[in-house]
């Protein structure tokens, strides 16, 4: 009898687990523990968005209009990741957004109104999003800072019919658009001071406040390196579709300093798109493309084919997305994005896992199984960088967030990405909700990627590149875990009743 000890099976391999013709979610797998050496801190997590874009940090914040505007853009950059701004706004409008978040090096954006010196101010709504009105002498950016106006010092204005010029407080100590945290702070103490205006060739930017400061300066610290382009201003994406006007948006975007492009479509295997990849890589030589979304090998590989510098993964996965019960199309995301990466990285095509993301494990498991970086919405929204006012709701401070293919959404223009912009009836392919206040994104990231981090060291992989190799080569084990929960998990999501004909989000 032999009683040679066999050789140790266990688990199974990522090759051999997604080959059983089961489509899986994050949840339907777990991996099995390795060998540690190091220590969580010592895992680099710096990436590749696409062919030639670095980033030092996974992140990236989706093109959604209740995720990524411009203050998303800024503390996204500011923390080593990347934003891509959403497209359901005008072209004029979208390339504004990418230039505020580009012009400044702090992630403190005050979307600042202005106003003249003469100018009487009867009403708030002069304030816009701002609490403050910047006075300039043209009443515009381009003018000279004559002063500002708090809203709270307006709102203490009794009489509301005299010009902003007899109640302006005095201009602050310029400085400029680059400057950082500690040079603003060190002009604020020097001055004598509680604002800095921050100026680029001889326009008003900001106005940056103590109070603003010393709440970011209480984040935790900032330890990548900021995403930032050979110009010194953040490195910012924007999504279009890909229609013949989105040629045309594309320009306002490049003439803005768009740095990445991505392909916003459902289903991007589709001549439409294939046509807009050469187009963008002809007209844009220089301009990365992320094409996409896709959850087959085989989609994948007609988009590389045509040029992406980046690729997109993921249908019906996210918390607020129908495509899979409507449409019954899609794919689970870990199947989708271990299936995607196995091709594209013999071309060198970075891959962006996109959505299911409702927890540090889920990023774990998506960059484990071959992504490069991961794309969020509900993990961000309800952030205070993320577009839109708190309301209370059942006792709660909660945020809107919504599906890009919400019938609310697809009114304002975001149908193009279902390619059902010409149709004569729309059809639904996501849901409304709302968010909890979660804070800051400067607050609760750098938390997410120290979890992250330890996700990584337990698996064995000090690195990304080392989490890819471990897969690859068979090492990196996992398993079907018993314990499921509903595809639409982000636990997060709450109930938002609103008028129309919309599904309520039950998440």
């Amino acid at each position: 009898m032999d009683f040679t000890t066999p050789p140790i099976e266990d688990g199974f391999t990522a090759e051999k687990l997604f080959t059983q013709g089961f489509s899986y979610t994050y949840d339907d797998v777990i991996f099995l523990p390795h060998y540690i050496d190091f220590a969580a801190d010592a895992v680099d997590l710096s990436t590749r968005l696409t062919r030639r874009l670095p980033l030092a940090v996974p992140f990236v914040a989706s093109p959604m209009d209740t995720v990524s505007e411009s203050a998303m853009a800024a503390a996204m950059a500011s923390l080593g990741g990347i934003a891509v701004v959403h497209s359901n706004v005008p072209a004029a409008v979208q390339a504004a957004i990418l230039r505020r978040a580009k012009s400044r090096r702090v992630p403190i954006l005050s979307d600042p109104a202005f106003a003249a010196p003469y100018a009487v101010v009867e009403h708030d709504d002069a304030f816009g999003a701002s609490p403050f009105l910047l006075v300039t002498d043209t009443g515009t950016s381009a003018g000279k800072l004559l002063g500002y106006v708090a809203r709270s010092d307006w709102t203490n204005q009794t009489d509301k019919g005299l010009r902003v010029g007899d109640y302006m407080a005095p201009p602050p100590k310029p400085a400029p658009w680059n400057a950082d945290l500690n040079k603003i702070n060190e002009i604020m103490e020097s001055e004598k001071s509680g604002a800095v205006a921050l100026e680029r060739d001889g326009e008003v930017v900001d106005l940056v406040v103590r109070e603003e400061v010393e709440r970011v300066r209480g984040y935790p610290k900032l330890v990548a390196p900021a995403t930032v382009g050979a110009d010194g201003e953040f490195m910012v994406g924007a999504a279009v579709g890909t229609r013949e006007d989105d040629k045309e948006r594309l320009e306002h975007l490049v003439k803005a300093g768009l740095n990445v492009v991505v392909l916003d479509s459902s289903q991007g295997n589709s001549i439409y798109q294939l046509e807009m990849v050469k187009y963008v890589k002809r007209v844009y030589p220089e301009l990365d493309v992320i094409g996409g979304n896709v959850v087959t090998m085989y989609q994948a590989e007609n988009l590389i084919q045509a040029g992406v510098d980046g690729l997109r993964v993921g249908m019906g996965s996210g918390s607020i997305c129908t495509t899979q019960e409507v449409c019954a199309v899609g794919r689970g995301q870990a199947t989708a994005v271990y299936k995607v990466s196995s091709i594209a990285y013999k071309s060198g095509v970075p891959v962006i896992a996109d959505g299911g993301i409702s927890n540090s494990g889920h990023i774990v498991k998506a960059l484990s199984l071959g992504a490069s970086t991961v794309m969020m919405g509900s993990f961000l929204a309800g952030s205070l960088e993320a577009p839109g006012a708190y309301v209370y709701q059942n006792g709660q401070r909660v945020k809107k967030y919504r599906g890009m293919g919400s019938l609310e959404a697809m009114t304002k223009g975001s149908d193009a990405r279902y390619l059902g912009d010409t149709a004569k009836l729309k059809i639904a392919q996501g849901v409304v909700g709302a968010v909890k206040d979660k804070g800051s994104v400067l607050n609760f990231i750098p938390y997410t990627l120290q979890a992250v981090r330890q996700g990584f060291q337990d698996i064995g992989a000090s690195s990304l590149q080392s989490a890819h190799d471990l897969l690859r080569s068979r090492e990196l084990r996992l398993e079907k875990n018993k314990k499921r929960s509903k595809r639409n998990h982000c636990s997060s999501l709450l109930s938002l009743s609103l008028p129309g004909p919309e599904w309520s989000s039950t998440g």
